[in-house]
């Protein structure tokens, strides 16, 4: 039986049973001294650093099972943290126990942590991930989970913001929807689930048990760069490997700027993020241009479409894409009118930009009123 001390995101008791699989756990408040938590920089945990005089305040785990060590390890071992032994003070006295450390000089040091500022912005998501991590314990070795973390936590970033959506107010989910099984099948760049499932029909009664897969991307951004004062668009060209996987013998493909929602980020963020690595653009401000799933039978996948006003008065410098993501982008400025005129004879192959296209023809004159 182990003792272990908790100073992060651990103290959220929900996230704790979560990660452990139970209830019931034996805590009690308990203080490092000569410590302090802080935000780990542009991240959604906290660090322990050394700082004399002070001390972090915590919660100290009584006598964990074997089972409950492995799944911490497990859960933290993906943030990169390792564990070492401790003296923690209590209302009953000094303890020994472990506590995770970060890896050295893996993150920088942010602000003083707060356990309620987190709460409050990534609870929601950390839940979510965790949900995920804990799938794959006894299936996934830690290398394997560590590689896997970016993906899970924009898998858990999309589950929240769809979560944040109206209700159907005619339908309720709870009532309507049965899920008998509910497996995770796959998990790398993208992952795949499976679920078992009965619905209820039009006719109000319940449907046979389904089999059903789902592609889990994510939540994304589409973004058409357009500048209302020269009338022209920004395009981008780059490989894309689904295309090629399909057959299609012309897998380099013209889009729009896109990418994923990382964790954290609001989709206007996201939006001058992708238009900044993949073009190179400063945008003046951002027209919402719609929010769509990409296929409904297929993937979670949820586009937030965006007009990038922009000035296009020269080629832009920079983008092209970021290396560490294997991108190698290209990009073109072509009129208004030779866009409409590639979309009317089939030219474009991607959704989101003939989408977009469309929506732009449809307030073009009130963009180039506005400039």
């Amino acid at each position: 039986m182990a003792d272990l001390f908790f100073y992060g995101t651990l103290c959220h008791v929900p996230l704790l049973e979560r990660v452990l699989g139970r209830s019931g756990i034996s805590l009690q408040p308990a203080t490092l001294p000569d410590h302090a938590a802080f935000w780990a920089e542009g991240e959604g945990f906290p660090l322990l650093e050394p700082a004399p005089g002070q001390q972090a305040t915590g919660l100290l785990a009584r006598e964990l099972s074997a089972e409950d060590e492995a799944r911490l390890r497990f859960y933290e071992g993906g943030f990169a943290f390792g564990d070492k032994q401790v003296t923690v003070q209590t209302a009953q006295g000094p303890a020994c126990a472990n506590v995770f450390f970060p890896e050295p000089g893996r993150w920088a040091t942010g602000a003083p942590w707060n356990l309620s500022d987190w709460q409050a912005r990534w609870a929601a998501i950390n839940m979510r991930a965790a949900e995920e991590i804990m799938a794959w314990y006894g299936r996934f070795t830690l290398d394997q989970i560590a590689r896997n973390f970016t993906p899970i936590g924009i898998h858990a970033t999309a589950w929240v913001s769809a979560r944040s959506r109206p209700a159907d107010p005619d339908r309720d989910v709870t009532r309507d929807v049965e899920v008998v099984d509910h497996r995770r099948a796959y998990l790398s760049f993208f992952g795949m689930e499976e679920i078992e499932l009965r619905f209820r029909r039009h006719d109000g009664s319940m449907s046979a048990v389904l089999n059903r897969g789902m592609i889990n991307v994510g939540e994304a951004v589409v973004v058409l760069p357009y500048d209302p004062v020269l009338d022209r668009v920004l395009l981008v060209e780059q490989f894309r490997a689904p295309v090629f996987m399909a057959g299609d013998r012309a897998p380099w493909v013209w889009e729009p700027v896109a990418g994923l929602v990382d964790p954290g980020e609001t989709p206007e963020t996201s939006a001058h993020r992708e238009a900044e690595e993949e073009a190179g653009l400063n945008l003046r401000r951002l027209e919402p241009a719609g929010g769509v799933y990409s296929s409904t039978g297929s993937s979670n996948e949820f586009l937030n479409l965006f007009i990038g006003i922009a000035d296009l008065s020269g080629q832009p410098n920079g983008g092209g894409g970021l290396d560490h993501e294997g991108e190698d982008i290209r990009s073109a400025i072509l009129s208004y009118d030779a866009l409409m005129d590639g979309v009317d004879r089939h030219l474009y192959r991607d959704m989101p930009l003939v989408t977009c296209a469309l929506w732009l023809a449809r307030h073009r004159e009130r963009l180039r009123k506005q400039g």
